[in-house]
């Protein structure tokens, strides 16, 4: 399953790469692509791919929604006991399929790449390494890179990840809550040839208010006081300490204990928000213009039935 905004150069390279592993290693694969909303002829592409292929399928939402709606959307329509993702870009190689199958056959249910050597611009590469390392340390699940989009799942995982906004990078640790086996392998990286990269500075402080909301949603869902009272408790006790301090200027005494109460109040309506949003229905998260490809025997995401599988590992 394949989420695409505005990748049509790859596209095409893309299904031969899928296509020559498949039949290297004798999987039965179905692929689906997602396109959230592309502004380029991606779509026109994948409805080619599609015509040509009765294994190819495709999903168009009206407009963008971003990559969590896209994976939810991909994995409530996917079929088959084993299901990939991978970006479209290309910079993660097909060719990796079959050690991610081997690993996830050694026991595992969720099997997750990283990019032993990233050919990536070092703004990115750095400052990933530190959010990497920070999940793994308040989560306990320890991934070199949460964020990589190829990833294999047994289908029994699926049920269990609901995300949107742009929790897409905590898979892993949303998977590991729900008492799943999740683990690593290293995977190549190859630099982008196509296209541009969807993200830029401003993910990393996205990334750690999910982080908080990822925290609330598995480890403290059942008893949020105790990470936003634990956080408020800090907060006072700091800025009583500072008022203290600031007692021979009462001016400042105030100012000292308002910014950090209202720092506290902020992130509490921030939790108390998401805890609403994660009880929304999935379906609500995208609109679905147009399907194509083995897609349109398919009417809703809701109505989607397991499909029974013969082969071993079908894709």
């Amino acid at each position: 399953m394949v989420p695409v905004y505005n990748e049509q150069d790859s596209l095409d390279t893309l299904v031969r790469e899928i296509r020559e592993v498949a039949a290297a290693q004798d999987y039965d694969v179905h692929l689906l692509f997602v396109d959230d909303g592309s502004t380029d002829a991606s779509w026109l592409r994948i409805k080619t791919l599609a015509e040509a292929n009765p294994a190819i399928g495709g999903l168009r939402f009206r407009r963008n929604e971003g990559k969590a709606a896209a994976l939810m959307a991909g994995f409530a329509a996917t079929r088959g006991d084993v299901v990939f993702t991978m970006d479209a870009d290309l910079q993660d190689p097909p060719q990796e399929m079959p050690r991610l199958i081997e690993r996830l056959d050694q026991g595992y249910d969720v099997v997750s790449g990283y990019k032993q050597r990233r050919l990536d611009p070092w703004h990115k590469v750095y400052p990933s390494r530190v959010f990497n390392r920070i999940i793994g340390l308040l989560t306990g699940v320890h991934l070199h890179d949460h964020v990589c989009g190829l990833k294999v799942y047994r289908r029994k995982v699926l049920p269990d990840l609901r995300i949107y906004g742009e929790l897409h990078r905590f898979l892993g640790v949303l998977a590991a809550a729900h008492g799943h086996r999740v683990t690593e392998i290293p995977t190549l990286h190859r630099a982008r040839t196509s296209g541009v990269g969807k993200y830029g500075f401003s993910r990393f402080a996205k990334g750690f208010l999910d982080l908080i909301t990822v925290l609330t949603l598995t480890r403290f869902r059942w008893r949020p006081q105790h990470l936003i009272g634990v956080i408020g408790l800090w907060v006072v006790v700091g800025g009583s300490l500072v008022a203290l301090e600031s007692l021979l200027l009462p001016s400042r005494v105030l100012s000292a204990l308002i910014v950090p109460l209202l720092g506290v109040l902020l992130i509490a309506v921030g939790l108390v928000a998401e805890l609403i949003v994660a009880e929304r229905p999935l379906g609500s998260l995208y609109e679905i213009a147009e399907r194509t490809g083995w897609c349109t025997q398919q009417k809703t995401a809701s109505q989607l039935d397991p499909v029974a599988v013969s082969h071993d590992h079908e894709l």
